[in-house]
Parts: C-alpha cells; sequence; structure tokens
C-alpha cells in the first residue's frame, strides 16, 4: 500500500504591494509535522555535496571561461578576487540529492546528476541575461555585461557539454538513462526560452501558450532535478515518471511565483530592476491572465501594450509609467490569478507523490520543499 501523505492546506493572504515580501502559500502543512523539516539544512546539505564537484567541473574549461565562469557562479569578484557570492538558493542540487533516496540510496547517489542539472540551469542563465539584456543578476552585473557577450554565449555552451560529459563519465546504465533525461529537460528548457523571446512581440498570448512556455521553461528542468538522482539510484521509470511530474508542476508553481516578483518584487530581494518584466514586456501569467479577463481594465492594458510592443523607447518610460501598467494588471484580475495558479499547482505537485513508495522522511522533505519554493520571498 502506498504510503500516505500529509496533506497541505495551502491558504493565502494579500499579495503585497512593492517593497514588500510575496506571500503565496502558507506552508500549514509544514507546521502539522513533527518533528518539523529544516529545509535550510536540505539546502545546504545540496549545496555541500554538490559544490566541491561543480567547481572541479569548471576547472576543466580553457581559459578564460574558467575565469568567467567562477565569475558566474559567485566564486570570484569582476578582478579574479575570492568573493563569496550568492550562489542562488541551491534547490535544483537539493532536490536531485534527495531524490536519490527515494530509492534508498546513499544521498552522495544523486550527486553527479545535481551537478548536471547546476550546468545546464546555468547554461541557461547565461544566455537568458543576454538576450533578455540583463544587466544584473544576484546584486551583481551579468557575465555578458562584465565580460562581454561572446564569453556569455561560449561559457553558456561549455557548461552544457560538461553537464553531459559528468553523468557519462559514469559509465553505467543509469547514467546513461539520466543523461536522455537531461537532455529531453535541456531541449524543452530551450524551446521555452524561444517561445519567451517570440511572445514578446505579439500583441496576445493565451493563457495556455504561457502556461506551456513556462513549464518547458522552467519546469521541465526543475523535473528532471527531482528525478535524476532516483534514476541514478535505480528507480524505474514509473518512479522516475512520478518525480518528474512533482518538479514539473512545482516548477509551474515556483514560475507563477517569480512572475509576481518580476512585476511587484522588491529590487533589493530580487537584485533585479522595478518593473523587470514590463520593461522587457514579458508575457508573464499576470499579463496574459490579465488581458484574458475582459472588462475595462483589460481592455485598457491592452491598448497600452499593444503600443509598448510598437516603441523603442521603452526603456526611458518613467516609474509612474510602469506603475500604472502594474495596476491595470491588478485591476484586471492577473496578481490574484497568478497568486491562485502557483497554489493549484503546488497542490498537483504535491498529489504526484502520493503514487511513489518512499521513506517518510523523504516524502516529508519533498513536501516541505515544495512549500519553500512556493512561499519564498525572494
Amino acid at each position: 500500500m502506498l504510503n500516505e501523505r500529509r496533506e497541505a492546506d495551502p491558504r493565502t493572504s494579500r499579495t503585497a504591494t512593492r517593497g514588500e515580501t510575496v506571500p503565496t502559500v502558507p506552508p500549514a502543512s509544514t507546521a502539522a509535522r513533527e518533528p518539523a523539516v529544516d529545509v535550510t539544512a536540505l539546502l545546504e546539505r545540496g549545496r555541500t555535496l554538490a559544490t566541491p564537484v561543480l567547481r572541479a567541473a569548471i576547472d576543466r574549461l580553457a581559459p578564460p571561461m574558467d575565469t568567467v565562469a567562477a565569475y558566474h557562479f559567485g566564486w570570484i569578484d569582476a578582478e579574479g578576487r575570492p568573493a563569496d557570492g550568492d550562489g542562488g538558493k541551491a534547490v535544483r542540487p537539493a532536490l536531485a540529492v534527495l531524490s536519490a533516496e527515494v530509492t534508498e540510496a546513499v544521498p552522495e547517489t544523486g550527486v553527479p546528476g545535481a551537478v548536471a542539472v547546476e550546468l545546464v540551469h546555468n547554461f541557461s542563465l547565461l544566455h537568458d541575461d543576454l538576450m533578455d539584456g540583463d544587466e544584473q543578476r544576484r546584486h551583481r552585473g551579468t557575465v555578458w555585461k562584465v565580460h562581454g557577450p561572446a564569453q556569455a554565449i561560449l561559457v553558456g555552451d561549455a557548461l552544457m557539454a560538461l553537464a553531459n560529459e559528468i553523468l557519462l563519465e559514469l559509465g553505467t546504465v543509469e547514467a546513461g538513462r539520466a543523461t536522455r533525461r537531461l537532455t529531453r529537460a535541456t531541449r524543452a528548457l530551450i524551446d521555452g526560452q524561444a517561445q519567451d523571446i517570440s511572445y514578446e512581440h505579439r500583441d496576445r498570448v493565451s493563457v495556455e501558450e504561457c502556461l506551456e512556455m513556462e513549464g518547458n521553461k522552467t519546469g521541465a528542468l526543475l523535473a528532471c532535478a527531482c528525478s535524476i538522482g532516483a534514476v541514478l539510484g535505480g528507480a524505474d521509470d514509473h518512479t522516475a515518471d512520478m518525480l518528474e511530474k512533482y518538479g514539473y508542476h512545482l516548477g509551474l508553481a515556483f514560475q507563477a511565483v517569480d512572475d509576481l516578483l518580476g512585476i511587484w518584487g522588491d529590487p533589493e530581494a530580487t537584485g533585479k530592476q522595478t518593473w523587470s518584466d514590463l520593461r522587457q514586456r514579458k508575457k508573464s501569467l499576470p499579463v496574459v491572465a490579465a488581458l484574458a479577463a475582459g472588462g475595462r481594465a483589460s481592455e485598457r492594458l491592452g491598448e497600452i501594450l499593444a503600443a509598448d510592443a510598437k516603441s523603442s523607447d521603452i526603456e526611458n518610460f518613467s516609474e509612474e509609467e510602469f506603475a500604472a501598467r502594474a495596476a491595470l494588471i491588478e485591476e484586471a484580475g492577473g496578481r490574484d490569478w497568478t497568486a491562485e495558479e502557483s497554489r493549484r499547482q503546488h497542490r498537483i505537485a504535491l498529489d504526484a507523490l502520493d503514487e511513489i513508495r518512499m521513506p517518510d522522511r523523504v516524502r516529508d522533505q519533498f513536501v516541505a520543499l515544495a512549500d519553500f519554493v512556493v512561499v519564498r520571498k525572494r
């Protein structure tokens, strides 16, 4: 008989104004479990296990790519001096290491998968920052801004190649299975980025198209992270598929929160410009939901965004102009709809865990990480 999952009870408070945090799904489920899962320790375990292997992989790169990659990961500053940069929350490594324990393998079994997923994730960040024109990431200049577009492209390509190399060097049947899942996720991620760029130049994008794009761009790689350690530990395809389902819908929940932060997030917390997604004309979930809602605010927003699409001067818009667009999105219901969609995807992710046999301790940790992703404040 499958283990029972303790049901999460997602609830919401109002969404925040600029400068506040965005509490999306208070994790009532986490508070109800005894003992409580230490998510910080889970994230730190993934980082601690993966970082030495990740650093060794970066050392394989030819100069100056090794230095540029080290800068991107926050290990050195722009002048090459050692730095203790913010390397992100390490959610994907934590999930990859945890998934190995579904098969009752030791956590270290998932480390090559954790590193491979991190390499692909950072390949996408390097290229996305360049394509989107983002000048800041994690409160520092992006690689293309500091080291030039050519290095951003080359290092991104090198990281993607390294990801497959790390897995295939294991030389096992399980490594081959893991590599197939990773390459499939990478292709979906690239599809999602292509969709994202194309949508910036369209007046209208449907909610379904937006969810497909975000499922590709964010859900696919997170899905892979949630299954790759289990695959390396010998999990069967059903177990891996259900872990991918958990990760895919968790990725959609994550992206919905990210879309809220992309418009209303505090720049001090996000490390990006105010109204960053509006500046880039992104058709994110709050925008497409507002445009699909109908009504006066929706119609007015559509008129303004259609005019914006033809403007070459959007970077010179005032803060008040961006604030007016954000207010129309909220008035049309795009903000509330996106918050509810995040909660819905969170529930679907947790339901997938019911289809898998695993130790209760491991299940609770998956639930706690899902709660953390959807409730994160930055």
